[in-house]
Parts: structure tokens; C-alpha cells; sequence
């Protein structure tokens, strides 16, 4: 996969809100060294989610997720899941096995000290995890899209496999902390399910030069609105799409 929208280093910080109030901070960051996985080169790309407060005191929130993603292919070879929500905790592995086209999955069991044991899945090429699936939307050449062009992104989260259809709806100018940055404007068809309102309910903003870093994003819930919002970055392997 040709790759001119990231390198190691970078780090994007971001605030999180719930309507006016702001909730939570938040980071994506790629480590500043490349790591050995079954003798191939990988990003460690890791996403860190915590609330912060007087929210922290009612609802205490501290998640990771991350991803260990071959340099070449940019597809995972190792992604993990480390969640902190309260009183609920989960620590969860995956391996992907893209040779023979299979995915194993483990959590690890508190009680005994020890992962449980695995379960397997039948994996389709060029499977994703969340994570790498946000980086290789990334990478994509969006110079000829247009207004209800699609991408669709095979995943896996949990225990199912999913085709995520990614709408591209526009461009647009999202003034953030870090300055105003020309953006491209993404909405993911979202599944049902209980929490988001719909199928459209989330937009993404991605910036509108060869980074393509996740600017902003925008949920309508069943139960109010939710948002993302970039404060600041550094470590960017190309220059910034600002507004002057």
C-alpha cells in the first residue's frame, strides 16, 4: 500500500464533548519506533480515551485501543483493547493470521490471571480492526472523488465480521483549537444498534491535504449529541491545510 499520510511520531490531541459540556481528552498516537511482528515492520498506533472532571467522579472512563499494522501491507497483525469504564474492565488480543485467513481472538481472565481460552474466525482479505481501518482510509487517493462516492473498509470488531460503507459527502473549513483546516467531510453507514441515531448519525472531518488526520467527529445519539474536536497536533508528515 503506498503510504504519504502518516510516519512515526505523530501525535493528534483531541477534546471530547457531550452537547455543551466537555467530558473527556483524548489522543491518537504512532510510536516514534518501528516494531517486530512476525518478522515484519509495524506502526504501534495507539488510541487513548479518558474522562476528565467532575465527570470522572461519576462516570471514570480510561480506554486504549491499539494496533500493531504492517508498513507495507497496512493491514493489523496485532490488535488490542485495554477498557477501563467504571467498575467494568476488559483486556482483549487479537492475532490475524492473513496468510491463512484466520483471526484469533482472547480475553484475559481476572479471576485466574490468565487469558481465556482463544476463539477463531474466518477472516476475508485484507481484514481490518478498527484502528488500521481508520489508518488505510487515510492513505486512499480521494483526488477524483465525488459527492456520494463510496469506500467500503472489511472489519472485524468483537465477534463479527462487517463491510463499513464510508459516504464521502463534501468538503468543508472546521475551526478548531489547532486553527481552521480545510477538511473532507466522511459519514459512515452505521449499523442498528441501541446507541447511535440512525444510519447517518456520525460525520467525520478529515483534513484536506495528504495527512487526511481525523479533524472532528460528530455523533447524534439516541440520548444527545456527542462530538470530538482536534487542540492540537505535531509530528505530521505533511504540511497542514490551514486557513489564513
Amino acid at each position: 500500500m503506498k503510504n504519504e499520510s502518516f510516519i512515526k511520531g505523530e501525535l493528534l490531541e483531541y477534546k471530547m464533548s457531550y452537547g455543551i459540556f466537555t467530558v473527556g481528552k483524548g489522543s491518537t498516537r504512532i510510536d516514534k519506533q518501528y516494531f517486530r511482528i512476525n518478522n515484519r515492520d509495524c506502526f504501534k498506533v495507539d488510541v487513548f480515551g479518558k474522562t476528565v472532571g467532575m465527570v470522572d467522579w461519576v462516570a471514570d472512563v480510561d480506554d486504549q485501543w491499539g494496533a500493531y499494522i504492517d508498513t507495507a501491507s497496512l493491514v493489523p497483525l496485532v490488535s488490542y483493547r485495554k477498557i477501563r469504564e467504571g467498575k467494568y474492565k476488559k483486556d482483549e488480543v487479537i492475532n490475524f493470521d492473513h496468510v491463512k485467513g484466520k483471526i484469533e481472538a482472547k480475553d484475559f481472565n481476572y479471576k485466574t490471571g490468565k487469558f481465556k481460552d482463544s476463539k477463531y474466525y474466518d477472516a476475508q482479505p485484507q481484514v481490518r480492526d478498527l484502528i488500521s481501518g481508520f489508518m488505510y482510509l487515510r492513505t486512499q487517493d480521494l483526488s477524483k472523488v465525488k459527492v456520494g462516492d463510496t469506500v467500503v473498509i472489511s472489519g472485524f470488531f468483537e465477534d463479527a465480521i462487517y463491510k463499513l460503507k464510508v459516504v464521502y459527502k463534501g468538503k468543508d473549513v472546521v475551526k478548531t483549537k489547532a486553527g481552521k483546516i480545510r477538511a473532507l467531510v466522511f459519514k459512515p453507514h452505521m449499523p442498528e444498534n441501541s446507541l447511535f441515531k440512525g444510519k447517518d448519525s456520525i460525520t467525520i472531518w478529515f483534513s484536506d491535504d495528504k495527512n487526511r488526520f481525523p479533524i472532528k467527529v460528530s455523533a447524534d445519539m439516541f440520548i444527545g449529541s456527542a462530538g470530538v474536536e482536534l487542540t492540537s497536533f505535531k509530528g505530521l508528515k505533511n504540511p497542514v491545510n490551514l486557513v489564513k
